[in-house]
């Protein structure tokens, strides 16, 4: 069993770094982007999704009531906590920089991993495997940014806005 899962593993990295090395897109990155302009989710997400690996993640938020319309409260404060402790490693595009683009994320992974990976960074990159792939493309760990839990639910709400999401 672990032979077909470092197996799988291993096809997963191969396929993010031919898609990171192909995913670039020259814009202005600083506003808010809407879903990724191809309309299609990352083919790689998919295989994720498809293996049962798409997950709520580990942690303690099991079950996150998501706003709607968008609560443009959350979304500005989310926005600060971005251009504050995000941007320097993440793009609101699809383009990879030191961590994935941002775009079309809300859509590939649930609200409840959103705010587990977050709020546990440590733990979900020693035990979610789609953390892990993740940290096979980046090579580099994610640090603990300490936010809240509010905090963290903020971000998620603009990263919804970014993606379109009303």
């Amino acid at each position: 069993m672990k032979n077909i899962s470092l197996q799988i593993l291993l096809v997963f990295t191969a396929f993010f770094i031919y898609r990171c090395g192909t995913n670039k897109q020259p814009g202005n990155e600083n506003n808010v982007q809407g879903p990724d302009s191809s309309g299609t989710k990352h083919k790689y997400d998919t295989v994720l999704m498809m293996a049962g690996i798409n997950s709520k993640g580990v942690g303690r938020f099991d079950n996150i009531k998501l706003t709607h319309p968008l609560d443009e409260q959350m979304v500005t404060s989310g926005k600060r906590i971005y251009e504050t402790k995000c941007f320097a490693c993440h793009k609101l595009t699809t383009e990879l920089l030191v961590g994935p683009g941002w775009s079309g994320v809300t859509s590939r992974r649930t609200p409840e991993w959103i705010m587990n990976w977050v709020t546990n960074t440590k733990v979900m990159l020693d035990k979610d495997q789609a953390a892990q792939a993740d940290m096979a493309v980046c090579l580099i760990r994610m640090p603990n940014q300490d936010l809240t839990d509010q905090q963290a639910r903020d971000v998620l709400e603009f990263m919804r806005k970014n993606d379109g999401k009303n």
